[in-house]
């Protein structure tokens, strides 16, 4: 039983959602994102009211049904507010820039790493160690901020590398005789 496919979603003004058959697609002030269902979920779009159906005794179909559910909130609070992720660097000589659509970081290695942001997501350097990843897909905003912070993750000692800004580093202690 799917507490959550249950939570019926009421869309906020100015945004518009259209069901064709398998996929749901959703239009709001800042963009459109589209999705596709599975076949073990229907859905339904009643007075501006989104909500969930699917066959309660199939295990299955309640999963894929919170997750549909959980999925389509996303995009329409996506499409409205959109999402936002803070990484650090925190390092000696650690830094960022951001030239057009290529970040450029600094992390301790000979060279510097330059990565190029993907469409429909924007990267600021609100300081040379501050990043704030923006888009209106909450996956893709999620998986550049991990590509990001993969290219150095935060090491426990000194706590060295690209971390979330809400992030805690559980440190060790240095090595003793």
């Amino acid at each position: 039983m799917s507490r959550i496919a249950k939570k019926p979603i009421t869309l906020p003004a100015g945004v518009e959602l259209k069901v064709d058959g398998s996929s749901v697609s959703v239009k709001g002030p800042k963009g459109q994102l589209n999705l596709n269902l599975n076949s073990a979920v229907t859905v339904d779009l009643t007075d501006s009211v989104f909500t969930v159906k699917w066959d309660q005794n199939n295990k299955k179909a309640t999963a894929l049904a919170g997750t549909t559910r959980a999925n389509v909130a996303n995009m329409v609070r996506g499409v409205t507010e959109g999402f936002e992720k803070k990484l650090t660097l925190v390092g000696v000589g650690y830094r960022a820039q951001v030239k057009g659509k290529i970040l450029s970081l600094n992390l301790g290695f000979s060279h510097p790493v330059d990565f190029t942001v993907p469409e429909g997501i924007t990267v600021e350097a609100t300081s040379q160690t501050e990043l704030v990843v923006k888009g209106i897909d909450k996956q893709q905003v999620g998986a550049v901020s991990a590509e990001i912070r993969a290219y150095r993750p935060p090491e426990p000692y000194k706590g060295k590398g690209v971390k979330y800004a809400d992030e805690h580093i559980v440190r060790k202690d240095a090595k003793k005789k």
